[in-house]
Order: C-alpha cells, then sequence, then structure tokens
C-alpha cells in the first residue's frame, strides 16, 4: 500500500513539497499538509477534499489529533476550530480505541 505521502504523489502526480512540509518534531505524522493564503488545505476545493479517497490519517481523524509523549502514553486532543465539537452524540472510549488501532496500522504520513 505504501505511505500516505507515496499514495497522495501517485493520485496527484505532484511533488511532496508542492502539498507537504517535514516535521522533525512530530512522532506519529512525519509531515503536514501545507495550507493556502486563506488558511485552507491545498487539497480543498469549495470546502470538498480533492484527495478524498486518499486522505492522510490526520484528515481521517479530524478534529482529532493523537500525540505520543515521551513515556510511549497516548493523548487525544480535539480542534476546537471544527464546528462540529460538542455538537452529536458522545463519543466512547471505543471510538477512540478505534481510531487508535487505525493509527497503529497506518505507515507514516
Amino acid at each position: 500500500m505504501g505511505s500516505e505521502i507515496e499514495r497522495i504523489v501517485a493520485l496527484t502526480s505532484l511533488p511532496i513539497s508542492d502539498f507537504a512540509a517535514k516535521l522533525e518534531d512530530k512522532n506519529l505524522y512525519g509531515h503536514e499538509m501545507k495550507k493556502t493564503a486563506q488558511g485552507k488545505c491545498v487539497f480543498l476545493d469549495d470546502d470538498c477534499c480533492t484527495i478524498y479517497s486518499s486522505r492522510p490519517l490526520i484528515c481521517r481523524f479530524y478534529p482529532f489529533e493523537l500525540r505520543n509523549d515521551d513515556n510511549h502514553k497516548y493523548t487525544f486532543l480535539f480542534s476546537s476550530e471544527c464546528p462540529g465539537v460538542g455538537k452529536g452524540k458522545r463519543l466512547d472510549k471505543n471510538f477512540f480505541m478505534n481510531l487508535f488501532q487505525v493509527a497503529s496500522a497506518q505507515p507514516e504520513f
């Protein structure tokens, strides 16, 4: 299957430098998607993801982010910029355990 970054390159034929920047200090995510001058992902077009079928783990987790501290303890954080936070049904431990399993099986982005 290859890494997420390789799948996006294969889908778009773009060089990595056009859409992502290498992250040296993140332990789960190897790259960060670049944003437009308006602060949106370069793959958003009228609020629709143009690489949805190959979107990276961080996008599939949105509005959540998985962080790993130095002691290999994982924590889920959320982005308050998401308009859906605090709405809908409450997410339980099983929801986050499933997300964690997806992350642990995913090649690094």
